[in-house]
Formats: C-alpha cells, structure tokens, sequence
C-alpha cells in the first residue's frame, strides 16, 4: 500500500466527486450523493482513492445498482453483497467506487464514520498513523487493519 498526503490528492478527488456527483443525479434524481472515505476528511491521507456515497430507497437498490453500472462501474467482487448494499468499481482508470446503500440501513455507517472523523482530528491523526504503519502491506492485511479501527470509532459515543 501507498499512501498520500491530503495536499496530494484531495482537489483531484473533489473535483471528480463533483463530475460523478452530476451524473449519478441525472440517472437517480433522488438518491442522496455524498463524498465519503479518507477524500471526503479534511488532513487524512489515503490511497488516493474517491468513494462515493449513493443512498436509494431500500426497493430500487438493485435497479440503481444496475443504472449506476452504465457509467463505466462494475459490481465489486470479494465484498459484501446484501439487499442493502452493493458496492461498484470503476472500470476505467478512475480509482472510484460507489456505495449504493439502502436509505436508514446499517450501511449508513460510512457516513457516520466520515462525520466522528470531521469531527475529531485526534482521530484522524490516528487514523492517519495507522494507514503509515500499513505501508508496504497487502490489501487484505490493509483491510483487517483499517476494519477494526472503523469498528472502534463507530462505537465512539
């Protein structure tokens, strides 16, 4: 894994956040766009990645999946897969993916991570320490890692 500095790739990432964002509220004119992820958290470094945020009404999840996939995504395989979320990579260069979630879900989580972690930049600097320690690992390693630290902070009162 590498990782990058906020002054490295949040503009970039914004700036495509803000295209996507376009696109998908022409296709799904009420679904809720938001910018989540490390791009999306003032100071917090990253792969450079954009995550994307797409809350649906829980019944048209699968056919605002399946809409979404004609803008160069594909479903991602190796993750969780339910009626209530279904996550989508590009296909293209972009290093995108969209969280399609079903509105007032569980998966609603990624958006009361990005908010604890706005909120507190004590936890972004850990946050922050923990992807540096995981330089140089593998994906999955990466993942295990981030997975309990997401756990812990969404368990912050």
């Amino acid at each position: 894994m590498k990782f990058y500095s906020a002054e490295q790739y949040q503009a970039s990432c914004e700036e495509l956040f803000l295209r996507y964002e376009r696109e998908i509220l022409k296709l799904l004119p009420s679904a809720r766009v938001e910018h989540v992820g490390a791009s999306s958290i003032p100071s917090a470094i990253s792969k450079g990645d954009l995550d994307i945020f797409v809350g649906v009404d829980a019944l048209e999840l699968e056919c605002a999946a399946q809409l979404l996939t004609t803008l160069g995504f594909q479903e991602k395989v190796d993750t969780l897969r339910t009626t209530e979320l279904c996550m989508l990579e590009s296909t293209s260069t972009n290093d995108v993916a969209f969280q399609v979630v079903a509105n007032g879900s569980e998966f609603e989580c990624f958006l009361m991570f990005r908010d604890k972690l706005r909120a507190n930049t004590s936890l972004v600097l850990k946050y922050n320490d923990l992807k540096m320690s995981c330089e140089g690992w593998s994906q999955d390693e990466y993942r295990q890692m981030k997975f309990a630290f997401v756990e812990h902070v969404l368990a912050l009162a």
